[in-house]
């Protein structure tokens, strides 16, 4: 992708639903990195999404219109501080 194609993309509205601590909606979402029982990690506009819980499952995944829908037994919603990238020797060296 160019940077005139970057400038061009629109960012999604990123909105999370929780219905009783059992089904989770999410929009914005660009993928899914990993999925078990206990932990679903998903790629979001705002950063990568961690949701923890038991008896998580994905009940529909859109990547075109960027919706996920899960339920489960929800414990816990954490998104992931982007670490700043290090440069210069010291960053290189303490990677």
């Amino acid at each position: 992708m160019n940077a005139a194609e970057e400038k061009k993309k629109v960012p999604v509205p990123q909105n999370l639903i929780l219905e009783d601590r059992h089904t989770l909606s999410i929009s914005g979402v660009s993928d899914v990195d990993s999925f078990d029982d206990r932990t679903i990690i998903v790629f979001t506009e705002l950063g990568e999404l961690t949701v923890r819980g038991a008896d998580l499952h994905i009940n529909r995944l859109s990547v075109e219109t960027g919706d996920l829908q899960l339920e489960g037994n929800i414990s816990s919603l954490s998104y992931a501080d982007e670490q700043p990238k290090s440069s210069g020797f010291f960053g290189k060296i303490f990677r």
